[in-house]
């Protein structure tokens, strides 16, 4: 149910918030690389490339529908906060008409421009039907991904982190079981996978809306709920917005890096594949601090407690640290041994390239984690300005080390485009978000 992040001890709030977010985002990356390593094993590197290069493109779409569903979300953590209960609903609502027009707009502009993006990323002749044919079935399943996420947003705005981990855990078990049916029963190829991951998805999102329908009073929605509210709709739009587009221009990074990627050959996609899928997991407890802080930083700012956002940001940042660091020895000792399991063969090239990106990028887990904090902080006390450039920041070192680097380091010029991309990310992240707490405390103290 509902957990008010405005009481209590910072640390333990956060904490008890995280953990069963984190669990339920490690499942959720258990299932994307059950595709992976089924795709791998079963279908072979070829086929494991073609997934790997509609990576970025599946980002693309994911993170501006991640960004922009998790910004309508704040309004409803701030209303919560306020303990103003027809807020939460009027912003509830005004969440599903934006959600429902964002699907149509969506799943139509990411359908058509697919092959091109492909095209434009020099996408291997040999991968390119298996990548468009897995890419636009991923695609046309965007209203599964925008629902939940949109749902699952708003049972965190609300504190509850626990239901969107048991119907994650039910996808992944779902999804894993589908992967085998359709790929190896079935021989449907990359098709397949693409298929698992929509029907999973779309599973997990039935089940938040039963969830909500059932057990959350405070969303329960009547007509009049469902009326346009210029100023709701606005104060939505002035936060997902940038948030949104803060994923998108980081996904365009990340398609740069792709294109430059692409250049290298089918074995270098394939290895920089699985090293990204053993990286997106150690990242979670990253991923899962910065989800936390926007909830707790939303809640208490709408409570007026700037002091327990501070307490918050600091002590959760020298967790973060201690995590990074732990994530790097782990990285460097076990990278190569995890990269394998998405291989059907001990293709030695493969796995050196692998283990060779994971032991370079993994010294800057640090700057990466603190990344998440500054940024969903900053967005949960309405800043989404600065963490949409931060977003720009990285795009551009990305797509200048991508093109330069290698030039000069080979294949080590491409793993250093990602740390390139978190430091020029993190500086005007932390110096925004102390500028814009020292404003807020002002601001606060002239109203006192």
């Amino acid at each position: 149910m509902t957990k008010d992040m405005t009481t209590g001890n910072p640390v333990k709030l956060i904490l008890t918030f995280s953990i069963p977010l984190l669990i339920g985002n490690i499942f959720q990356q258990f299932y994307s690389m059950a595709d992976t390593i089924i795709v791998g094993r079963y279908l072979g590197v070829d086929a494991l490339a073609a997934v790997g290069s509609t990576g970025a493109m599946a980002f693309l779409v994911n993170g501006f529908v991640i960004g922009l569903t998790s910004g309508f979300a704040v309004l409803v953590a701030q209303r919560f906060g306020a303990t103003d209960d027809e807020g939460v609903k009027k912003a509830f609502a005004s969440s599903l008409i934006l959600s429902s027009i964002m699907t149509i707009v969506v799943t139509a502009i990411s359908m058509l421009s697919a092959k091109p993006l492909l095209e434009l990323m020099n996408t291997p002749d040999n991968i390119m039907k298996d990548s468009l044919s897995y890419i636009i079935i991923i695609y046309a399943g965007n209203i599964a991904i925008i629902f939940y996420n949109m749902l699952a947003s708003i049972l965190r705005a609300l504190g509850d982190s626990k239901t969107p981990l048991y119907f994650l855990i039910i996808a992944s078990i779902l999804n894993i079981v589908l992967d085998i049916v359709f790929i190896v029963n079935f021989n449907m190829g990359v098709s397949g996978a693409a298929y698992a991951t929509i029907i999973s998805q779309s599973i997990s999102a039935i089940l938040c809306a039963i969830y909500i329908i059932k057990k959350f009073p405070i969303l329960k929605l009547k007509k009049k709920h469902f009326k346009i509210r210029k100023n709701y709709i606005q104060k939505q739009l002035r936060i997902g917005v940038p948030m949104a587009l803060q994923f998108s221009i980081t996904a365009a990074g990340a398609m740069v890096l792709q294109a430059a990627l692409n250049n290298f050959g089918y074995k270098i996609i394939a290895s920089y594949t699985a090293a990204s899928k053993v990286q997106q997991l150690v990242m979670q407890p990253a991923v899962t601090f910065g989800v936390a802080m926007a909830t707790y930083s939303g809640q208490n700012l709408g409570a007026g407690r700037i002091d327990r956002i501070k307490e918050g940001v600091k002590k959760c940042s020298i967790i973060s640290i201690i995590v990074s660091i732990i994530s790097t020895i782990v990285v460097v000792l076990f990278g190569g041994t995890f990269t394998k399991l998405f291989m059907s063969g001990n293709d030695l090239e493969v796995i050196s390239y692998a283990k060779q990106y994971l032991n370079t990028v993994s010294i800057f887990y640090i700057p990466l984690g603190l990344i998440f904090i500054y940024r969903n902080t900053l967005q949960g006390v309405g800043e989404s300005f600065v963490p949409m450039m931060a977003g720009f920041a990285e795009m551009v070192a990305r797509t200048v080390a991508a093109f330069t680097l290698p030039l000069v380091l080979d294949f080590t010029g491409i793993a250093l485009a990602d740390p390139a991309a978190w430091i020029a990310a993190i500086i005007p992240l932390t110096i925004t978000y102390y500028n814009k707490i020292n404003i807020i405390m002002k601001e606060k103290q002239i109203a006192i």
